[in-house]
């Protein structure tokens, strides 16, 4: 892979850092059907393009059965849990919000781990999941076991634990495969200009791409948002990494989404670059 060094006036080494001059992107399989129809026994032979935009139009609806079931203490459904902790099953009750209308409720919780850690304990982050949604966009992901019943007033999710290069990137991944919103990756990563976001769209990620101006700007922003500081660059730059990371090891083929992560390693290199110049 070829090496991007970040020239520097000073001559010590601790001034210089190798990173990858780009993020590659994986050869992509398909969704394996029998992932799908694991999901949603009924879709048939229906194409993956038309399950996707029919998940884009009904997350509204997912995302209120997620929040139907968030309004509890975090005892029903916590944020994390430890490995010698997880249950096979956990049992949430349904919260009852008026403003929510035919929710559609998670079928499963992912655990996630770090697949780096080496501690005595390892967490794992806790994500309600709608199987159709992982089976949609997940092609390296096996299928996922049935979902268990309904009993009154509660959800009974299976919890399947998977290890991934970094599970709080998980969290963008999670949130974007719902609301499919860019700007809300690119946020998330590093300090970005208001006007940009306001109206980011694939178009616009692919237009700055293209324009050494765009980009300067955009570095120059994040660069001043961070004072010019080379290790919260570099912290940003791990938090790009990482979310690529997640995304090869799920088998995510999402052209938006990948455009926009690689606008993001693009734009940290290059307030990395005028940082160090700048020493």
């Amino acid at each position: 892979m070829m090496q991007h060094q970040i020239p520097s006036k000073r001559r010590d080494a601790s001034s210089k850092f190798q990173l990858p001059r780009t993020l590659v992107r994986p050869s992509f399989t398909e969704v394996p059907r029998e992932a799908l129809l694991a999901a949603a026994p009924n879709l048939g032979n229906v194409s993956l393009e038309f399950i996707r935009k029919n998940l884009l139009a009904t997350a509204p609806q997912m995302l209120a059965g997620t929040a139907a079931l968030s309004g509890f203490s975090p005892s029903h459904l916590p944020s994390s849990l430890s490995k010698s902790t997880l249950p096979p099953y956990i049992s949430v009750p349904i919260y009852p919000l008026r403003s929510l209308a035919n929710p559609s409720y998670p079928t499963h919780v992912l655990a996630i781990s770090d697949t780096s850690f080496s501690g005595s304990e390892e967490l794992h982050l806790i994500f309600p999941v709608h199987a159709l949604i992982l089976a949609a966009h997940c092609s390296k992901l096996p299928p996922l076991p049935p979902a268990a019943p309904h009993s009154s007033g509660n959800v009974h999710l299976p919890v399947l634990p998977l290890a991934l290069p970094s599970a709080p990137a998980f969290s963008l991944i999670h949130s974007f495969l719902y609301t499919k919103s860019l700007s809300s990756v690119l946020t998330a990563l590093f300090p970005v200009p208001p006007q940009f976001i306001t109206a980011l769209s694939q178009k616009t990620v692919r237009a700055a791409l293209q324009s050494g101006a765009d980009l300067h700007h955009l570095s120059a922003h994040l660069c001043n948002s961070c004072k010019g500081s080379v290790q919260i660059l570099m912290t940003h730059t791990a938090h790009v990494k990482e979310l690529w990371q997640d995304m090869v090891a799920l088998g995510i083929d999402d052209a938006a989404l990948w455009d926009t992560v690689e606008l993001a390693y693009e734009i940290v290199l290059g307030a990395l670059n005028l940082a160090v110049m700048a020493k």
